[in-house]
């Protein structure tokens, strides 16, 4: 019995441990289970968030894809802007032009209207750039490109060619009187002063205007003759518009010969100097002497300066030209001191280009060293229209010169601005009246004029000099009113320097 029960209660112990294997086998399997379901929302979870991101990622790509695209047409658009437009002023440019013009003329054409072009430069804007700088030259394009815009319809185009010359275009215009008065509202919007970084700049403009189909009959014709026009308005005294000719093109082509003829003168030196006395109006001895630039061209007769001095100016061969003139007449006057010939003073005419530029002073200074002449026997005479251009530059030049011993006259004075401060502003040491008053006097009309330039003259201690006296009668009434010197063809036409130094020898002239 005792075997069996021990048999029973093995078995039982056996059963016991199989019941404990089995529900060990079923926790291990539901633990398979459970690791199971939370690997398989592990991978759910993650799967989710690739998912997530990479839908994040492609409205990125998106985005950036449309952004790129908004970003490359926002760039051919500029592109395309900038192909057409003066990066400066923002105005239409040359290319534009052209084609707006083109358009203008087919659309004249097929209706039997006029279209106008007027082609515009600003009157000495060079001189701006190089005494106060292309910064500030760039801000008064700026300015004058407003200004135009704003005297134009909306149906007409200001465009800038480059540099300080700009093109309107007027598309469809009745007739020439109507292009005229355009440009006298041009004319008339800068008569006002330009502020630009504290400076009062004067700008003026100078117009040539051209009509389709009278002036041309395309394009390029078009835009030609109004270069032409706006060349002779310059050469007639600039701030004045002038109407195409057919005439203009034989003296636009005389003017490029008179250019490259200028261009060997002064290679092969054919630039001589003459000297016209200054006289005293009270003992009739000479005082000095203005140096007067002739051209003696091969197989022509001697030339003036009138003939060129303008042609010279504009194509910048004032530069060299008015430094070779300095120079001549500097030695030459040193060559008369040493020689024991009492000169005086010896008188240069200086353009505004010149006195403008920024190594007009170094210049000065550099022929006087060169040469020898004491600063005290120069005198540079300038226009009041040069003197005026930049008032504060024109002062410092001025002091710089007056420290050097040099002196300072005005020429064609009461010719230039009506304003007189820059007397009273400026180290000016000689007053020459303008000789259209002093030829007046035979005819009364320059009476009141003549006598208040002496007046003043005297009133600021300054000399007076009346130029272009030519009668009895003229030099009569200078006398009379204490005008201390003259000069003119009354006591003979300017001469070369051999005769000069004859007269300066001994001749003292009657008076």
């Amino acid at each position: 019995m005792a075997g069996q029960r021990e048999e029973m209660a093995g078995q039982r112990e056996e059963m016991a441990g199989q019941r404990e294997e089995m529900a060990g086998q079923r926790e291990k399997a539901m633990r398979s289970q459970v690791g199971k379901a939370r690997l398989k929302a592990a991978l759910i979870k993650s799967t989710a968030a690739q998912l997530r991101e990479a839908n994040e990622r492609l409205v990125v790509a998106t985005v950036r894809a449309q952004t790129m695209a908004d970003a490359a047409e926002q760039t051919t658009v500029q592109m395309a802007y900038m192909a057409e437009h003066d990066f400066l002023t923002g105005l239409p440019n040359r290319a534009l032009l052209s084609d707006r013009l083109a358009q203008s003329i087919t659309l004249a054409r097929r209706y039997g209207k006029k279209v106008a072009l007027m082609y515009l430069d600003i009157d000495h804007f060079k001189h701006i750039n190089d005494s106060l700088g292309h910064a500030v030259g760039d801000r008064l394009l700026q300015s004058v490109a407003k200004r135009l815009q704003a005297c134009i319809r909306l149906s007409d185009t200001v465009s800038r060619q480059g540099g300080d010359e700009f093109v309107v275009l007027l598309t469809e215009v009745e007739d020439a009187q109507s292009a005229i008065l355009s440009a006298e509202k041009l004319i008339e919007a800068m008569a006002h002063p330009c502020l630009v970084n504290g400076h009062r700049l004067h700008a003026t403009l100078s117009i040539g205007i051209s009509l389709y189909p009278d002036d041309g009959k395309d394009a390029e014709a078009i835009i030609r003759n109004a270069d032409t026009a706006m060349y002779q308005a310059k050469k007639s005294g600039r701030n004045k518009y002038m109407m195409f000719t057919p005439t203009m093109n034989d003296r636009a082509v005389t003017r490029q010969s008179i250019e490259q003829a200028l261009h060997r003168a002064l290679e092969k030196q054919e630039f001589v100097l003459h000297y016209q006395p200054k006289v005293s109006l009270d003992t009739g001895t000479i005082t000095g002497a203005e140096a007067l630039i002739r051209w003696q061209r091969p197989r022509h007769r001697l030339v003036s300066p009138k003939q060129f001095v303008s042609i010279a100016e504009e194509c910048g061969l004032i530069l060299p030209i008015g430094k070779w003139v300095l120079h001549e007449a500097c030695r030459q006057a040193q060559d008369w001191l040493q020689a024991g010939l009492d000169l005086g003073q010896i008188a240069v005419n200086v353009s505004p280009m010149e006195f403008h530029g920024k190594n007009f002073l170094s210049g000065v200074r550099e022929i006087l060293n060169d040469t020898g002449l004491d600063p005290r026997h120069l005198e540079l005479e300038l226009t009041e229209s040069g003197l005026m251009q930049d008032s504060e530059q024109t002062a410092a030049t001025l002091l710089a010169l007056k420290h050097l011993g040099v002196q300072i006259a005005v020429d064609d004075f009461g010719t230039g601005y009506s304003s007189l401060s820059y007397l009273r502003n400026f180290r000016i040491d000689t007053l020459k009246i303008d000789k259209s008053f002093v030829q007046d006097i035979d005819g009364d009309a320059g009476e009141a004029i003549v006598r208040a330039i002496i007046a003043m003259g005297m009133s600021l201690k300054q000399r007076v000099v009346a130029e272009g006296i030519e009668t009895q009668h003229q030099l009569a009434f200078l006398q009379s009113h204490n005008c201390k010197e003259g000069q003119g063809y009354y006591w003979g036409r300017p001469v070369p320097a051999e005769e000069f130094a004859t007269l300066l020898a001994g001749k003292t002239f009657k008076c």
